[in-house]
């Protein structure tokens, strides 16, 4: 039985079943600390900014997308105690994904303050989730995340739902859209598009 209210998904087979995957804590403290890297990088001595914004513009989006999408509505059913934390998370990624959608060199300094607080506050969720939750949902949960990350979208849309069931509707929507121009523009997008990726 589970302990967690998850999102809908495929009955599993069998008693004893445990899927393949990454635990979603682990998925998003992994990419809480390669953002947290990127982030030093642009910031360092020999930065140069300009080619990391448009990869650090997309995996934010896209990581701040898919939380909304599986990981805060997770964590609000398992721990109604945090919801209001959880909705201070919600905002502050409204405010983040608005400050990211002028993203320059001037703009990064408050993106990365935004991005520490951002890790600091969902970290604390993450942890508490991991409490709760059996290590089957944690899986379960990370195979949504990952499936939503790659259809959310690459650029920030402050504007769209950030709570189900709309956001798992539009951020999908306005992804494709993102992805068309991404193509079109050759804009990078992910960590390995960068000449010295940043190590994590």
């Amino acid at each position: 039985m589970s302990a967690v209210p998850l999102p809908p998904l495929p009955p599993t087979p069998e008693e004893g079943y445990r899927p393949g995957g990454r635990s979603i804590a682990d998925i998003v403290d992994r990419e809480h600390q390669q953002l947290l890297a990127l982030l030093a990088q642009l910031n360092g001595p020999d930065a140069t900014p300009q080619e990391g914004l448009p990869v650090l513009t997309a995996a934010l989006s896209r990581h701040l997308s898919a939380e909304e999408q599986y990981l805060l509505p997770a964590v609000r059913s398992a721990l109604p105690d945090v919801a209001e934390r959880v909705d201070a998370a919600i905002n502050a990624d409204a405010a983040l994904l608005a400050t990211l959608k002028g993203l320059t060199d001037e703009t990064l300094t408050e993106v990365a303050a935004r991005v520490r607080r951002h890790v600091e506050g969902v970290g604390g969720l993450v942890a508490e989730l991991r409490a709760v939750a059996t290590e089957e949902e944690l899986i379960r949960l990370g195979n949504r995340l990952e499936i939503a990350e790659e259809a959310a979208p690459t650029r920030p849309h402050p504007g769209t739902p950030a709570t189900p069931p709309w956001n798992r509707i539009v951020e999908p929507a306005v992804g494709v859209v993102d992805k068309v121009l991404d193509a079109v523009t050759r804009r990078p997008t992910y960590l390995a598009d960068l000449p010295e990726p940043p190590r994590d």
